[in-house]
Formats: C-alpha cells, structure tokens, sequence
C-alpha cells in the first residue's frame, strides 16, 4: 500500500536521505495509534518526520529524534482537508487561521460558490509570503470571472464576451488554480446559462481541475439543479463536485434519497462525481438571496433604486412570499443574522424578530419589508434552519461525501454558523463517537484521502513515508465541537496536536503561532 501511494517526488527525497546514512528525525510521535487516511483499521505506530515530510512509520522507532510527542494511545491521523471555504479576505487577517487549525484542519481549498480573488496569481502569493498557519489551495470563481468580464447584469454573453471569460479561466488554471466553481445564486452567475460555464469548465479539465458547484437551487427545484450540475460534468468530461448538498425547505425534507440517488445513477453513468456537507440543520448565505434575481440585475445599488418604486417594491415583496409559500414557511423566524455592520444590535436574533424590534405587525410581508429595509442600508451575513437531521445523517452515510465547514477565517466579531469552528470535531464527536453514523476510520477517508484525490492535491491526505507532514493527534473519547449558534467563538476540543508541513503548531490544545502553511498549486503542493 505504501508503494503504491508514493509519488516520483517522494520516493527521490528517501532515497536521498538512504544515500546520506544516519539521519535525526525532528519530530517522533510515539505510541499512537495511526489512522493512514486509506480507509483501514487503525494500528499501533511511531510516525517520525524529517524536513517536512514523513521519514518513517514502525513499531518502536529509536527515540532519537529532536522533539518527541507521547501520542498516549490517541489517533495519530493526517491533516484534515476543507474542501469548501471562503477565506480571501480573513487569512490576511487573520493568517493564524485559528478556527481552522484548533480543528484539525491542515489545509483548506477556498475559492468556492463562484468567488475568488481577482488575480489568483497575486493572491497565491501573497499566501506564501505572508506566511499562514494552513496550506491554502483555491478554484477560480466564476461569478468573479464573469463580473470582470460583463459586469453584473441579467444578459447573456457576447461572442468577445465568452472568450475574454475563457481567457481569465485560462490565466487562472496557470497561476495554480485547482477547478472552477459555481455559485448559481449569487450575483452575476445567477443570470448564466450552461453552456457558458461549460465553456469555462472545458479549460479547466485538461489540466486537471474541477468543477465544483453551489448549485442553482438546493430547495423546491433541487432535483433540477443536480441535473444541470451533472449535465456540466458531462459535457465538459469534468470531475464534479456537488458543494454543502443538501434538500433545504420544509417541503423538501425526506427528499435525501432522492437527490442522493441522482449522485449515485451519475456514478453508474461513468461521471465522477463527489459531494460536500456540513453537519449541521442550518445553512448559512447573505440576506439578499431572499429577493426574487431578478430584482439584484445589476446588484444591490440597482435593488435599492427598484424599491423606491411602490410597484416595483410590492412586486419583490409578493415574490419574497410566494418563495416563502413554496417552501412552506409561514414568515422568516428561521432566518437569524449573523453580522449586520450597521447595527451590531440585531446580531443573533430572527427577522421576525427584528420586524417586531421596528414595531411592524408580524407576518411574511412586514418582515419582507424589513428585509428591504435592512439591504437598503447593507447586506447581511445570515444563518437560515432550514435543514432536517434525518436528512443530514442520510448524506452522511454516503462514502463520496466530504465535510466542509463552508467558512471563512473568523475575526471573532459577531454570530457566525458555528460550523466555521467545529465541523470536523462536530463528525468525529456527534456523528462517529455518540451516533455511530460512520467509523472513525471511515471518516478520517472522507477528510483526508478523498478530498486529496479529488482535488489533486499531491503527497497530501495520508501517512505514508515521503509524504508532507500535515498530521493530527485526537482523542477519540473527547474530541467534540463547542462552537454554537448561541455561542459560536470556541474552539473544538480533544485535539492536543496539530503539525503543518512537519511543524508543531497547535500543542497541547493551544496554537504556537506557528505559520507554516503554503499555497498549493494546481494541486502540485508547490
């Protein structure tokens, strides 16, 4: 099994290290128990790691090395992979990246729901010179690749169009990009069809990239929105993955087998494709995806002109309700914010809520109302319950599912989803431990191996001998989330060790500030 996951690059450096004769590993981790990421049993192992990648795993390594690290019996795992986050502006921030280290997570692919930074190129970088605590990989997005090359508005493409949006494709997959993503509810890729992304997506797969998806609707037309994902997939002969799946709405709970079944028959077929999920009953968008698309044509500046018309208002007002109607909610308790700039004050309570706060009636249309109030000013970043656990825990039972917390790096500030925080400890606690959804070593696959595979993210993913030294250390009685709705700024627990490319960063549950994190490109690491 070793041999066969060895890369050409790998195999030279031990090699290299045989030829030079004795060598002092910096790190042993000692008596643990390995969990490789291939998806078999664990087993009793040292791990030592030499210059940033794994120099050996055995019984009873000598204890000669510069550091060691009793693992106590504990899991010894490879770094967790996130697939699916949105960290362009918070890791220069925040280049610590606390929220994701303190959960396991050793490197994150961001880019996702069809935004990424403008230059790719420059933004790779800047990764690697401001030194981040994470290894960072990113998709070229491609609401940023049409905003730069048609603006925001509800039209098609020209012919120049089409290709000045293949070329920014191009220059993305060249300055590392790893795939392109979609995100079809949002400004301006809510307005494309699918031959124009099938024309991005056909750039990107011969360089082996992916496609992966927010898709166009995760609700009511659920079932279409896979479709026209898988249909991508095939015409552009592309890898797919499906983003935060999920059957979203009350009128759509107990839909999981029938979505999941649509993955499944696309496998049969002969497309690759694979899918992401949060752990939880609640998503988490902005405010303005409650307004019907076509009134965001040309984005808030233009919703904020239309609703000073009364016509035009009641008519986003009417079909504001009517998408409430469809998903068989009564008014918008179930939406909760989560930051709203200019009044911090409405931070964690519901719109129906906040409605009250103003003095309106309660009901769908004055809480509409106030949701226009509210964009009329800024958007907001909101937490919406919309999910159902039954649901939840069906997609989890499906081998080609990944987690992915679907966040950003924190600042702290205001009342995030806490899956930003906890996802990883939340399945390894809730879902592995307490509900026996799946095996540890089940779930260790789904967060290391698999996303390392899909993406090509190379020599990353397992503890294998020549492999990157992105490694775990939990305790599988108590590793458990304690990031909440109510409380979301905490960080998980049972995870007293976490090494980024062969450098200890969190130690004994606390981060060193340590930044040893790369930017990974086009999947090569480098």
């Amino acid at each position: 099994m070793n041999r066969r996951y060895r890369t050409l690059p790998a195999i030279a450096w031990l090699l290299s290290l045989s030829v030079s004769g004795q060598v002092t590993p910096d790190l042993l981790i000692t008596r643990g128990r390995v969990i490789d990421g291939t998806g078999n049993n664990w087993y009793y192992a040292d791990v030592a790691v030499h210059q940033g990648r794994i120099l050996q795993i055995g019984r009873q390594l000598p204890r000669n090395a510069i550091r060691i690290i009793d693992a106590a019996n504990r899991f010894v795992v490879p770094g967790f992979i996130d697939v699916h986050a949105h960290i362009e502006g918070g890791i220069f921030e925040r280049p610590t990246a606390d929220n994701y280290i303190h959960d396991g997570v050793t490197t994150v692919v961001t880019g996702n729901c069809g935004n990424s930074a403008d230059d790719l190129g420059d933004f790779l970088k800047k990764i690697d010179s401001v030194g981040t605590s994470i290894n960072v990989a990113s998709l070229a997005g491609h609401n940023t690749i049409r905003r730069m090359a048609m603006g925001l508005g509800d039209r098609q493409p020209t012919p120049e169009e089409q290709q000045r949006m293949e070329e920014l494709m191009a220059k993305a997959m060249e300055a590392g990009a790893v795939g392109l993503s979609t995100g079809l509810i949002y400004l301006p890729g809510m307005y494309s069809k699918k031959d124009e992304i099938v024309g991005l997506a056909r750039i990107a797969a011969p360089q082996g990239g992916v496609y992966a998806t927010h898709m166009r609707n995760e609700g009511t037309r659920v079932t279409e929105a896979i479709e026209e994902a898988l249909a991508i997939g095939r015409q552009a002969y592309i890898p797919v993955q499906i983003s935060h799946f999920k059957v979203a709405g009350r009128s759509n709970w107990g839909r999981s087998t029938q979505t999941l079944e649509q993955v499944q028959a696309a496998r049969r077929e002969g497309i690759e494709v694979t899918i992401d999920q949060y752990p939880y009953t609640a998503s988490s968008t902005n405010l303005a995806v409650t307004v019907p698309d076509w009134a965001l044509d040309g984005g808030l500046d233009s919703l904020r002109a239309h609703t000073k018309d009364p016509a035009t208002r009641r008519r986003v007002v009417d079909g504001m309700v009517e998408s409430l109607r469809k998903g068989k909610n009564k008014d918008y308790s179930y939406a909760v914010v989560a930051n709203y700039a200019p009044d911090s004050t409405v931070n964690g309570l519901n719109i129906s809520q906040i409605n009250l706060r103003k003095g309106r009636k309660k009901g769908a249309r004055p809480e509409a109302e106030t949701i226009l109030d509210m964009l009329s000013v800024a958007n907001a970043q909101m937490v919406y319950h919309t999910m159902n656990e039954d649901d939840v825990v069906h997609f989890m039972k499906y081998p080609f599912n990944m987690p992915a917390a679907d966040g950003g790096v924190s600042s702290g500030r205001g009342m995030p989803h806490p899956r930003g925080y906890g996802t990883n400890a939340r399945v390894l606690g809730r879902y592995v431990r307490e509900k026996q959804v799946v095996g540890f070593e089940e779930a260790i696959r789904r967060m290391t191996s698999l996303p390392a595979q899909k993406f090509g993210l190379k020599e990353r993913g397992l503890l294998q001998e020549g492999f990157k030294a992105d490694i775990v250390v939990f305790d599988p009685e108590t590793v458990s989330d304690r990031a909440t709705f109510e409380a979301p700024h905490q960080f998980s627990a049972g995870i007293p060790y976490v090494i980024v490319n062969g450098k200890v960063t969190i130690e004994e549950g606390k981060h060193n500030g340590t930044r040893n994190g790369i930017a990974l490109r086009n999947g090569q690491g480098k």
